[in-house]
């Protein structure tokens, strides 16, 4: 798994924009500028991702690659280390991060990004 393959799997979700808002190596990706992911491009080894908050101790319970999100909210955030994770389980966990994202949107947001994609 390289940073270049979760970007392109990022990136070609519905009205998907990156950036460095905090420093030269957290890169994060966001939908209609809320944030779904972050990584630490300048040493690669994990990713933060949303998970739902009545699900997100019982994933971390089961699975060794999620922790509570670094310098994130320990409620609504994971840090999934990569060397632990398949790309299957990395796939569906930025889908899901996504799409409580894109959930919460507005209704004109998320018109908008349908029509544009």
């Amino acid at each position: 798994m390289d940073i270049e393959t979760i970007r392109t799997y990022c990136m070609n979700k519905p009205g998907v924009s990156e950036g460095m808002p905090f420093d030269q190596c957290t890169l994060v990706f966001k939908v209609a500028n809320k944030m779904f992911a972050a990584t630490n491009i300048c040493n690669f080894e994990s990713i933060n991702v949303k998970y739902p908050a009545e699900d997100i101790e019982e994933l971390r319970a089961v699975h060794i690659a999620v922790l509570p999100g670094y310098h994130m909210s320990k409620k609504h955030w994971n840090t999934i280390e990569l060397k632990s994770a398949t790309w299957d389980e990395l796939k569906n966990w930025i889908d899901i991060s996504y799409g409580l994202v894109f959930a919460n949107l507005t209704k004109k947001a998320k018109l908008d990004l349908q029509k544009d994609h």
